[in-house]
């Protein structure tokens, strides 16, 4: 219970601290140890999560929260294959729960099995019509599909419950680009520069809006803000970036006549998200337009129980990065991303 406490206060590292010494109490104790493998899991700690959740399935290979956790990591790395096997599993035991449904969703969207994402998203939409995770992940399997109207209505739907996201603004912002709502799309993208301080994507898809729209002196300034964030990010962590990303700042780069060379130095995908791009441009030069934003977002998945734990246990109920794949709903979330991530930021 104490560790409750302090979890419902936000202070995961005493949570943390306090769920090792009931383990050390109890070493057998299933649900200490899922709680305990969820909390690594949302930290991305995942060497010591998967220690402790593979401890809580040799006491109980049953324990449906743990499969569910094992497998969003396994989602999280790109071992969909696996992952689904494990979800099987947690089908015969809760077959109406919404973190299983969602990410076996964005299972199939990670193998580009788009229709199948969104019957598996529907269905967990449909067991949680208020979980903003869901809502996202549906806007993002929209948008790779390029259906704007439809990405808009769920993106929409999902800021009515989580307003203080901002890749939420951004990927609605592309979806009204597509749908020719400049204007609308400028609300979304300056909202988005406001709430996310660390996701450099948001800087470069609102320069991009810009540099069409002909105001290259606002595009170089969100170009310079996306380029301080690649250096924090480059600095904070061994974070990559993805290559279409790159590719896109380099010709916007090269058409603000900035240089193309920017401070990437390996293009590699994103380990910790799927992350998808549409409608990228497909040249770039000073007089052409360089076609339509990128939507670059993050699948989320649910690692436990949907409301089950309390709040900000497996997941990013407080979002202080973009979510990422394996992390779970709110309350007690239902992941990037991977929530899934998502952020994506699977739950």
């Amino acid at each position: 219970m104490l560790g409750k406490i302090h979890l419902l206060e936000g202070d995961l590292d005493k949570a943390i601290e306090i769920y090792k010494k009931a383990v050390e109490f109890s070493p057998e104790n299933t649900e200490l140890l899922t709680t305990l493998g969820l909390l690594y899991l949302q930290l991305g700690i995942y060497q010591k999560a998967f220690e402790h959740l593979g401890n809580a399935l040799t006491y109980d290979p049953t324990n449906y929260k743990a499969i569910l956790a094992a497998g969003s990591m396994m989602q999280t790395h790109g071992d969909f294959d696996v992952a689904l096997t494990k979800y099987r599993i947690v089908a015969c035991a809760v077959p109406e729960s919404p973190p299983l449904w969602n990410n076996i969703g964005m299972c199939f969207f990670g193998k580009k099995k788009y229709v199948a994402a969104i019957s598996c998203l529907k269905r967990a939409n449909y067991l949680a019509p208020f979980d903003w995770k869901i809502l996202y992940n549906l806007g993002l399997v929209h948008l790779t599909l390029q259906q704007y109207a439809s990405a808009f209505h769920f993106l929409s739907a999902a800021i009515s419950f989580q307003p203080k996201v901002g890749e939420l603004y951004m990927l609605l912002a592309v979806a009204l680009t597509n749908l020719d709502d400049t204007e609308n799309a400028r609300r979304a993208y300056a909202e988005a520069v406001r709430l996310d301080k660390c996701n450099p994507l948001v800087n470069l898809n609102y320069a991009v809006l810009l540099y069409n729209q002909g105001e290259e002196r606002g595009a170089l300034a969100q170009y310079q803000e996306m380029e301080k964030k690649v250096n924090l990010l480059k600095d904070s962590s061994s974070l990559e970036f993805d290559p279409e990303m790159v590719e896109m700042a380099q010709k916007l780069g090269a058409a603000l006549q900035v240089g193309e060379a920017l401070v990437w130095t390996k293009p590699v995908k994103d380990p910790k998200s799927k992350q998808r791009t549409t409608s990228t441009s497909k040249a770039a030069s000073f007089q052409q337009p360089l076609g339509s934003n990128q939507a670059l977002g993050q699948a989320m998945s649910s690692a436990a129980a949907y409301r089950k734990l309390p709040s900000g246990v497996g997941g990013t109920s407080q979002l202080t990065k973009p979510p990422s794949l394996p992390l779970e709903p709110e309350p007690t979330v239902e992941a990037q991303p991977t929530e899934a991530s998502a952020q994506i930021r699977e739950k």
